[in-house]
């Protein structure tokens, strides 16, 4: 398996991981990364903006989407995400912290990562919407059994809940059957979309401060993720 970030001094950008073959079957165990999960302000910030950031996408997709019957439907995604964001900041509140104190440490690193991923029309801005909303709640799934006893599972109630993602992929399903050449240029976007996400997924990390041992918990885990990506855009009619 390739090493899927750079090593310290190398380029600055990570290589994109090589997916193994369709059809190959995954670990049963499921690796974790409750060691490395950051300390509740940090895990509750970064997870409750990412929520907003999500909110704001949803918000511009809303606003260019074509037709009023699309409009409706991604009205739903965006309350969906608003409530999680709601939950997340509920928390900080019962820990005694200001949520917008806490969130605006990781202000500029969500909002360079959104203007990294806008789409040049409505439909890569969908697919930004469904591709970034799975994989980052996948993430922070992951990092949650690290969380404080007393925090831990309703955070998790509150990440697990519904994101709307079957809405969004009906929207963009639809989209691609009135329009079969949309296809590759989204499967194309979608590519492009994976190793900023990436990027910004490990820099939520706490990591230990041992190299190897770090790489090799982390490396598992984003093979399972970018599968599960992988599945989520062949349900789509897109190649990952």
């Amino acid at each position: 398996m390739v090493n899927w970030f750079w090593q310290r001094g190398a380029s600055k950008r990570p290589e994109l991981p090589r997916l193994r073959p369709r059809g190959v079957a995954e670990s049963a165990t499921k690796v974790d990364l409750h060691e490395l999960t950051p300390d509740l302000q940090t895990f509750l910030g970064k997870a409750a903006y990412l929520q907003l950031m999500l909110f704001e996408n949803l918000g511009t997709a809303i606003a260019t989407a074509p037709t009023a019957a699309s409009k409706e439907a991604l009205s739903r995604v965006a309350s969906l995400t608003l409530e999680k964001h709601h939950g997340l900041t509920a928390e900080l509140v019962r820990h005694n912290a200001v949520p917008g104190d806490v969130m605006e440490q990781f202000a500029g690193t969500f909002d360079g990562y959104q203007a990294a991923t806008t789409g040049r029309d409505w439909f890569e801005n969908l697919v930004t919407c469904q591709v970034t909303a799975g994989f980052l709640d996948d993430f922070f799934l992951r990092l949650a059994p690290g969380l404080p006893d007393e925090a831990r599972e309703r955070v998790t109630a509150v990440l697990g809940a519904n994101s709307g993602a079957d809405i969004l992929a009906d929207q963009i399903r639809a989209e691609i059957e009135a329009s079969p050449l949309l296809a590759s240029r989204l499967a194309m976007w979608g590519r492009r979309l994976v190793g900023d996400t990436m990027l910004l997924a490990r820099g939520t990390l706490a990591f230990s401060g041992r190299h190897d041992s770090d790489e090799a918990r982390i490396e598992p885990v984003f093979t399972e993720l970018i599968a599960a990506h992988t599945r989520r855009m062949d349900a789509l009619g897109l190649t990952a």
